[in-house]
Order: C-alpha cells, then sequence, then structure tokens
C-alpha cells in the first residue's frame, strides 16, 4: 500500500497527524535537489525520474500556477532538468527570480535578478586555488552565489571551510551559507524564507495557505517563513529542523504529491489509491 504516515518522530517532536493535503488554496514551495530528485554525486548528475514533469505540470495547472521551486540552484538548471516545463522559481536561495503568469499558457515575466556580483574570481581567488590543486572539490559560479562543494573529498572540509570564511570576511553583505557538503557564500539579506515572503505577496500565491518541502540546513528559513505566514512544513530526511513533519526520502515526496494532484481531481478513496501520477518504479506491486 502507499498509504503512509509522512510525518515521523523529529528528534523533538511526537508524531501526530499526517502532512494536511494540498487544496484549491494552497501555495506550494518545493526545493528541488534531496527533495523532488534523490541527491547525486555531482550537481549535475541528478536524475529526474520520467514522471515527475507530469506531475509538476498537473499539480500546477490544479493550483491556477501556485507552485514554485525555490532551490539554490541557478535558473537554468531548474529549466534544464524539468524541460520544458517552466515553473515560478527563486533560484540561488531568493536571489533570482522568474514569475509564470497563472492560467492556462501562462507565459513567463522578465527574470528579475536581485543582484549580480562581481567577479568572483577576483572577490574569492583563494577558493578558486583550492579548487584547482584539489580535483575532489567542485565550483559552483553563480550569478549571485559561489559554492564550494566537498562531496568527494570530505576530508577537506575544514580547508574548504576556512577558505569560504576567509573569502566572506572580504566581501561585505555576504554570508556564509553550510550545507550538505558545500559552503557557500550569498547575499545576507538573500534566502529562501524571504523568497517565499516575497511571491506570497503576489498572485496567484497571495491569500493561499503555504507549505514548503525542503530537505536541507538551507531550507530552514523556508520553514520559519511559512510558520509566520501560518503554513505548514516538512523537512526531506534525517537532522533536526523547525519543519513541522517529515518525509522519509524524496520517493515519499513524490508519492505525497501524487496524492494530492488526485485529491484535487476527486476525492480519493480506499478502492481508488493515488497511483495516476506515480513514477513505475514507485507503482506497489500486486
Amino acid at each position: 500500500s502507499i498509504q503512509m504516515n509522512v510525518k515521523t518522530l523529529n528528534e523533538t517532536a511526537a508524531v501526530s497527524a499526517s502532512l494536511p493535503g494540498v487544496d484549491a488554496q494552497t501555495a506550494l514551495f518545493l526545493d528541488f535537489d534531496g527533495t523532488l530528485v534523490d541527491l547525486a554525486s555531482t550537481p549535475e548528475s541528478v536524475v529526474v525520474l520520467p514522471g515527475l514533469v507530469p506531475l509538476l505540470q498537473a499539480l500546477n495547472t490544479q493550483l491556477g500556477g501556485a507552485l514554485a521551486i525555490v532551490s539554490g540552484r541557478k535558473l537554468a538548471d531548474i529549466d534544464h532538468f524539468l524541460a520544458p516545463l517552466q515553473l515560478t522559481t527563486a533560484a540561488e536561495h531568493g536571489a533570482c527570480y522568474r514569475r509564470i503568469n497563472p492560467g492556462p499558457g501562462g507565459r513567463p515575466h522578465p527574470v528579475e535578478q536581485l543582484l549580480v556580483l562581481p567577479d568572483f574570481q577576483v572577490l574569492a581567488p583563494d577558493v578558486f586555488f583550492l579548487a584547482a590543486q584539489h580535483p575532489g572539490l567542485q565550483l559552483e559560479v553563480k550569478s549571485s552565489c559561489l559554492a564550494l562543494h566537498y562531496r568527494h573529498a570530505p576530508e577537506l572540509e575544514a580547508e574548504a571551510r576556512q577558505v569560504m570564511q576567509d573569502a566572506v570576511a572580504r566581501a561585505p553583505g555576504m554570508t556564509l551559507l553550510t550545507g550538505k557538503r558545500v559552503f557557500e557564500i550569498k547575499p545576507d539579506h538573500v534566502s529562501k524564507g524571504q523568497a517565499i515572503i516575497d511571491l506570497m505577496q503576489q498572485p496567484p500565491f497571495a491569500g493561499r495557505r503555504s507549505i514548503f518541502v525542503g530537505d536541507d540546513i538551507t531550507d530552514e528559513a523556508g520553514f520559519a517563513a511559512v510558520h509566520t505566514l501560518g503554513g505548514d512544513s516538512a523537512k526531506v530526511g534525517l537532522g533536526d529542523t523547525a519543519a513541522l513533519y517529515r518525509f522519509a526520502d524524496p520517493t515519499a515526496v513524490r508519492r505525497w504529491l501524487s496524492r494530492c494532484s488526485l485529491a484535487l481531481t476527486r476525492p480519493p478513496t480506499p478502492l481508488q489509491p493515488a497511483q495516476h501520477l506515480l513514477l513505475p518504479s514507485e507503482r506497489p506491486r500486486p
């Protein structure tokens, strides 16, 4: 059976009800890596399973466009992985916005770039030098952020942290963000939480109940934001969190989204489990 209680034990919270379902008045915010897709060895090697794009497209239509991706990724990366679908997106932790007009055939608004920084090679030369010396490190240069991944070189965590801290110390208005095997320099006024608050002030998100699902430390600001808005939050995977609910993994998230889509189409019954948009590998066997 795919029926499940999507809230499991937090380190500091007891089990209660399942994560509330998505209805026609929900504003749904979703992280990408580790939430919609499983984490991979490199940012470019994540796999988008075949049923995910149709599922997101269906939900976006059912919610009148009130579905947004909120990610540390570059906007071009999100569009590449979800092609041909384009969704409202807050990329680079909210430093870059692209809104889509609600309704069938909605056209994208112009991309709103909150801040474009000077050449990162000038801002943080030691970071580039360290990455060049160690093939296990991967540097990701964005328009407003700089990420140093050490997934393949965990023994370099302390050294990677130090060069990034030194770079931030020389860059007023910037802060250091810690994620899963990654350190990232970003504008200090930019966060996923602020991105969600900003989008919730605009149609079609305004006036709706917000839900945000994410998996990383970088998503905690998003959880806090939806709580201030009276919404709900869910963390994917283990670890301390302010989120109210928890999913085991991205597979559980995709199953929940599929059930939500079916519920928006027609009321689910015990004889009609929400399997219509499950990825083939995730459907229960007879």
